[in-house]
C-alpha cells in the first residue's frame, strides 16, 4: 500500500478562520478561537493520521504588517510556512480583497506547489455575492483550486480534506502515528489561558499579557498546574486580577474547564500575574516564550 504524507501550511488575513478550519480537520481543539485579530502568535501544527497517509497542518498567525518585535516574529513563522509546504491553502472570507501583505501575495501566486483558495464564512453570504467573489477571485489566482466553505457550519470541510489527501506526496510518515501535534503539553496551557484573557479582557490588555506554565504535575487522576500570567504594566496587572481576584478567578474557573476536556483529567490550576515590562519588544524575553526562533 503506498503511503503519502506532507506538510499543508493555512495562511491569510487575520480572523478569516484558519484556525476554526484546522480544529475541523483534526477534531481537535488545538488552536484557540476569539472574534479578535492576531489570537494565533505561534505556528502550530496540527496531525491527523490515516492508514495510507499523513497530513501535517499547520495554523499560522494573521498577516499584518509588523508595527513591534513580537508581530514581526509571528511574521517569520508565517515566512517559514511557505518554506517548507507541500500543498498552500490560502484562506479568505467572503468580502476580501486583498493580503496585507503583497509580498506574500506573490508568494502564493507564484507557488510551484498545488495551492487551495478557500473562500470562508459563506454561511454569512448570498449566492450573488458568492458568485461575484468566485469570479473575482479565478482572475486573481488563476493557479489555485477554489472551494467555497464554511470552517464554523463544516460545509465542504471533508470535501477539501480529501482532496489534501489526493494531492500529497508519496512518502513515509513524518511524525509517529499517535501523535495529535508538536508542542508540549504546557503550550496548551498557557493558550487556554490566554484565549480566555482574549475573550473577557478589553482594548490593549489581550495583546500586553503572555502566559508561562512553571509547573505541571501529573497524577493519575488529576493534574496540577501553576501558570504566570506576565503583563507590561501595573495597571493592566491590577485590571487582570479585578475585584478581590474576581476576573482572575473567572478566567482560571473556564480554562480549567477547557483544560479538563482536553486533557480527560481533573485539573487543579492556580493563577498569578506578574510584572514583566515591555516584554513584546524584547528580543531576550521573545526566545524565552518560543518566538524568535530563527
Amino acid at each position: 500500500m503506498t503511503h503519502k504524507a506532507g506538510f499543508v501550511n493555512i495562511i491569510g488575513n487575520p480572523n478569516v478562520g484558519k484556525s476554526t478550519l484546522m480544529n475541523a480537520f483534526i477534531g481537535e481543539k488545538l488552536s484557540i478561537i476569539t472574534s479578535k485579530a492576531q489570537t494565533t502568535r505561534h505556528r502550530i501544527l496540527g496531525i491527523v493520521n490515516g492508514d495510507d497517509f499523513q497530513v501535517i497542518l499547520s495554523d499560522t498567525p494573521g498577516i499584518i504588517k509588523p508595527a513591534y518585535e513580537l508581530q514581526a516574529s509571528m511574521m517569520d513563522f508565517v515566512k517559514t510556512a511557505f518554506e517548507d509546504a507541500d500543498i498552500l491553502i490560502y484562506m479568505i472570507e467572503i468580502g476580501e480583497k486583498e493580503l496585507k501583505d503583497e509580498a506574500f501575495f506573490n508568494k502564493i501566486t507564484n507557488a510551484k506547489i498545488p495551492v487551495l483558495l478557500l473562500i470562508n464564512k459563506i454561511d454569512q453570504s448570498n449566492q450573488e455575492q458568492l458568485e461575484e467573489q468566485v469570479q473575482f477571485w479565478t482572475q486573481k489566482m488563476p493557479n489555485a483550486e477554489m472551494y467555497p466553505i464554511s470552517a464554523l457550519e463544516n460545509f465542504n470541510v471533508r470535501e477539501v480534506f480529501d482532496r489534501i489527501v489526493e494531492l500529497l506526496p508519496v512518502s513515509p510518515a513524518f511524525y509517529p502515528k499517535d501523535q495529535l501535534t508538536d508542542k508540549p503539553e504546557r503550550f496548551f496551557v498557557n493558550e487556554a489561558i490566554r484565549e480566555k484573557i482574549l475573550i473577557h479582557y478589553k482594548k490593549e490588555i489581550p495583546y500586553s499579557v503572555e502566559v508561562e506554565t512553571e509547573e505541571f504535575f501529573e497524577d493519575e487522576d488529576i493534574i496540577r498546574i501553576r501558570s504566570v500570567i506576565m503583563v507590561e504594566r501595573d495597571s493592566q496587572k491590577g485590571i487582570i486580577i479585578g475585584h478581590k481576584g474576581s476576573a482572575l478567578k473567572k478566567v482560571g474557573t473556564e480554562a480549567r474547564k477547557d483544560l479538563e476536556k482536553f486533557f480527560g483529567k481533573k485539573i487543579h490550576i492556580e493563577l498569578y500575574v506578574k510584572i514583566n515590562k515591555n516584554w513584546r519588544t524584547n528580543e531576550r524575553q521573545l526566545k524565552r516564550f518560543g518566538y524568535n526562533n530563527k
